[in-house]
């Protein structure tokens, strides 16, 4: 064989290997030589290996079965599933989109996988992304909204100081004082956010760098009681708790806590673990996640934080719309017993999901992400949270609920404080 220090040239190295001449690719079967094939049986493939529930090559092959006629606006019994199994669905596959331009094989690939995600358990929670959808998911993820502008609310510059911040402010408040509209008090409130957002330095700090909101906003009540209220959990939720907690060690007193998780819409997974390893200490068990028949335990990561300890008691907010992660907290709280719930029950919205990229190139301006439901997370009782939510130890919905708050808490200032906090909105 010919040395490879003698070749001086890419061509000779490509000549020697055969590269790109007469080299075929093996796929799982013939059909999926078609790229638009191929699209939709690495869906059924990465299903099968990422999906929560274990999806059978039957089950799977007569979802995609289904969701062709439909896709192709036709009734099932005009398409032919050869054989329940993989290559009887890239054989329906390949027969379907054979006669078709690539513009229509495109578009029947994409509504037959839009469609085959849509069905899959929880219906609705699974889909096909566009490079663009990833991206606006990860900055709801991340607590970046591109839609808003605080500097823009109060009609400054982006970057202006507090104090600009804090004179624009009550400009606007004394400009729209005057007016007596809905409008008026909508725009209000934006300024009145604004202004809560750029006049503190940690906030205004994370949000010109990265256009990041807070999501923690705490205050004290009653003198004894720390109360936070965090309204999504995002990648800078754990430090902001960390420095309200902090920020909080030099207020004498307290003795009690309030999270306040009602309307949370959750977030990353991996905030709880980092969060109870605060309250339970370092690598002990947090709590399962349900994937295919099986539990896989996830431990704590953060160490427990010796601040913490000067709260004896704690109580957790609930509503329809705690969500999430929000609800696992919830939940793992209710486990330990180091918390208890006050409100309603949670909305049930109990998966992980994550995003899986297609390899497979259908278009060449875009590429495409599968989002799967990974696991189910799991209530206090080890039931999923999926489709039943957390229930309170306190139903606010009861016409005597404050009474029964004296049965959980024994600390008179936080039955107080849960008293006046339950029964009205969130604080920011």
């Amino acid at each position: 064989m010919e040395s490879l220090k003698s070749l001086n040239s890419f061509s000779q190295i490509k000549k020697l290997v055969g590269f790109g001449e007469g080299i075929k690719v093996a796929y799982k079967t013939p059909e999926e030589e078609d790229q638009f094939v191929r699209f939709d049986m690495e869906v059924f493939d990465k299903v099968q290996s990422t999906f929560w529930k274990k999806a059978p090559d039957a089950d799977l092959a007569d979802l995609f079965h289904l969701a062709l006629a439909k896709a192709g606006s036709t009734t099932p019994e005009t398409v032919v599933l050869p054989t329940k199994d993989r290559a009887g669905t890239a054989k329906m596959l390949g027969v379907a989109m054979g006669p078709l331009s690539n513009e229509s094989r495109k578009k029947l690939a994409l509504d037959t996988a839009i469609i085959v995600l849509y069905n899959l358990p929880p219906s609705g929670r699974n889909g096909l992304l566009s490079a663009k959808d990833e991206t606006v998911l990860r900055e709801n993820v991340s607590n970046i909204d591109r839609s808003r502008d605080l500097y823009k609310d109060l009609g400054i510059e982006k970057g202006a100081t507090s104090e600009k911040v804090e004179q624009a402010y009550l400009d606007k408040k004394t400009e729209l004082s005057k007016l007596n509209t809905p409008e008026a008090k909508q725009e209000l409130a934006k300024v009145d956010y604004a202004r809560e957002v750029l006049t503190k330095p940690e906030a205004k700090t994370l949000y010109d760098q990265n256009q990041i909101e807070p999501t923690v906003f705490p205050r004290v009540i009653g003198g004894k009681t720390l109360y936070l209220y965090i309204n999504k959990i995002s990648p800078t939720t754990l430090q902001e708790f960390g420095m309200a907690i902090v920020n909080a060690s030099t207020t004498s007193g307290l003795n009690s806590m309030i999270l306040d998780l009602r309307s949370n819409i959750g977030g990353s997974l991996d905030f709880a673990q980092y969060f109870l390893g605060a309250f339970l200490g370092q690598n002990q068990y947090a709590f399962d996640l349900f994937h295919k028949e099986d539990y896989q335990v996830q431990r704590t990561v953060l160490a427990k934080a010796s601040e913490l300890d000067r709260y004896k008691e704690t109580a957790i907010l609930t509503d329809n719309m705690t969500q999430s992660t929000a609800e696992l907290i919830t939940a793992v709280f209710k486990r330990f017993k180091l918390a208890r719930v006050v409100g309603m029950p949670t909305r049930g919205w109990g998966t992980v999901e994550n995003t899986y990229p297609i390899e497979t190139i259908i278009d060449p301006a875009e590429k495409y992400s599968l989002l799967l439901v990974h696991s189910l997370t799991l209530r206090d009782d080890n039931q999923p949270i999926e489709g039943r939510g957390v229930d309170p130890d306190v139903y606010t919905d009861k016409k005597d609920w404050q009474n029964e708050l004296g049965k959980y808490f024994h600390i008179t200032d936080l039955v107080n404080a849960v008293s006046k906090t339950a029964g009205q909105a969130p604080m920011k």
